[in-house]
């Protein structure tokens, strides 16, 4: 009996994985749902449409772009762990996914077991910004004003426990600055304020800010990457001046837990060919994103290490939700 149950289970283990190799072979053999939690406009959804755009091209089916805004990213995420395992309804993922495991203490998911890593797709760091009439020229200038107007000075984000914001709070731990924290609905409405002289200072997407920092509406102060842009190789990081801060978007794949290893495979390896195409870096790298293609292991263990970054950014700051 003993044998005969072995004997089973091992025929279905193997039956499993010829389905799941029969599947992908298939694959994609109708149009692929791509869903972005996040409103159209901003990186998350130009990243999903630039791959979008490729994969299509590449596989022979449509990807659909499905933005699915609201619950702080999580609605998003929460359509696509109740989807089908097969390869068919994907999700794009940022920094707010990761944040969220500490900031939302009843999620009715599980984001490190709920769905699977598929690939990290490109890191983008922020910038730090301010009006031209601001009184301080660099970083080191802002964080001496900081000290001497304590409170004075008002921090917009794109909204309570966003990357941004929290960009904005690891910037005040580490620099002992005390600025009140002013959130926006959106990086939009944030700059649109900066602008305007409602607030102060903002750590925001280089992408978004890039088009007013050109046009003199406001300063670039530093970026918050680790090194510098190299669409911005004259804009120093925030961390030359306070050593050890780097604060970097991240965007990359996940599918729903228990999807077919060798569809994952195959995104992943087309995933990976699109982020050294000459014509995508270049278009990506000038809008200050870095195209990095990683496997489903290593971006598994990049996310982890986020989690664990931020959720201790979020403990100390005492984020709020709004």
């Amino acid at each position: 009996m003993t044998r005969f149950m072995r004997s089973a289970v091992l025929a279905l283990f193997a039956a499993l994985g010829f389905a799941g190799s029969a599947a992908a072979a298939d694959y994609p053999n109708h149009p692929v749902k791509w869903v972005v939690p996040d409103p159209p406009g901003g990186t998350t959804d130009l990243l999903a449409r630039f791959m979008a755009a490729w994969l299509s091209d590449k596989m022979g089916q449509p990807f659909l772009i499905e933005n699915k805004p609201g619950g702080g990213n999580n609605i998003g995420v929460e359509y696509v762990v109740k989807s089908a395992p097969d390869g068919y309804t994907m999700l794009l993922v940022n920094p707010a996914n990761g944040i969220n495991t500490t900031l939302y203490k009843n999620l009715p998911f599980n984001f490190l077991t709920d769905i699977a890593p598929v690939a990290g797709i490109a890191r983008s760091p922020n910038v730090m910004v301010v009006r031209p009439n601001f009184p301080a020229k660099n970083v080191a200038e802002f964080i001496d004003y900081c000290k001497k107007n304590p409170g004075k000075i008002n921090m917009a984000s794109s909204g309570s426990g966003t990357s941004v914001h929290l960009s904005g709070e690891l910037f005040k731990t580490m620099t002992g600055c005390q600025m009140v924290h002013v959130p926006y609905k959106g990086a939009g409405p944030a700059l649109t304020d900066l602008i305007g002289g409602q607030v102060q200072m903002l750590i925001t997407g280089y992408s978004g800010a890039v088009p007013h920092i050109k046009s003199g509406k406001l300063r670039a102060l530093g970026v918050s990457g680790a090194k510098r842009l190299v669409a911005a190789p004259d804009l120093p990081t925030i961390g030359e001046t306070v050593k050890g801060y780097e604060a970097v978007s991240w965007y990359g794949i996940f599918a729903p837990a228990r999807t077919p290893r060798a569809i994952v495979t195959r995104l992943a390896d087309e995933l990976r060919a699109m982020t050294k195409r000459p014509q995508i870096v270049e278009k990506l790298v000038a809008l200050g994103i870095e195209p990095e293609g990683t496997s489903p292991e290593e971006f598994a263990q990049q996310v982890k290490q986020e989690i664990v970054k931020w959720g201790k950014v979020v403990r100390v700051a005492n984020v709020p939700l709004e």
